[in-house]
């Protein structure tokens, strides 16, 4: 009995962390998609801390969400996650060094890589948490995002930090949408509990 009880808890707990992750990464993501087109895309230096601190925050994200779940190796595509994302920091913060075009390059092969990550995530944990799909939208999208990227990293047009924000921004929507569907989800199922 204890050990059903326990199992049914389970998911219960790590929904409960879930939620509160998925709120804070959209509170962060929102907040950096107002900074940048607003404040940033007119103070370069800040636009390019703002830049390189975006995948470092998505790679302490990662870590701290993985430790919630047995660490980074037990969850392999978090832990290739981490370890682009720092990557991507150290690659944009050259890539600073020669032109923005060169930033969103870095910027695009990030995002097919992390959104194929994120994806594998979401679908790992559709069985013990549900409502994944909202993740897995994400990071199709994603990776999607960073062909684009890489295609308009080649071309003629100015490009600047508020070419990112979009990117951020989606991903802020769906961590809410995720966020307020696991929400949900815990209220439906305890309110037949509430009733017995």
């Amino acid at each position: 009995m204890s050990a059903q009880m326990s199992g049914q808890n389970r998911p219960q707990s790590s929904n409960g962390w879930l939620k509160s992750y998925y709120y804070l990464r959209f509170a962060v993501s929102a907040a950096w998609v107002l900074a940048a087109v607003t404040v940033a895309k007119t103070v370069p230096p800040l636009a390019a801390a703002m830049l390189v601190a975006y995948p470092l925050w998505d790679a302490l994200a990662n870590y701290v969400d993985a430790q919630r779940s047995g660490g980074l190796g037990r969850n392999r595509s978090q832990l290739l996650n981490f370890a682009v994302s720092i990557v991507t920091a150290i690659a944009v913060a050259i890539a600073l060094g020669h032109s923005m075009n060169a930033v969103l390059a870095v910027y695009g092969v990030w995002a097919v890589f992390s959104g194929a990550f994120q994806l594998l995530t979401a679908a790992r944990r559709w069985k013990t948490n549900g409502a994944q799909w909202a993740m897995i939208l994400s990071g199709a999208q994603s990776a999607l995002a960073g062909l684009f990227f890489v295609k308009m990293a080649g071309g003629a047009e100015a490009i600047g930090i508020a070419n990112v924000a979009p990117y951020a921004a989606f991903g802020a929507f769906y961590f809410l949408v995720s966020a307020v569907w696991l929400s949900a989800s815990d209220i439906l199922r305890k309110s037949p509990q509430a009733v017995r």
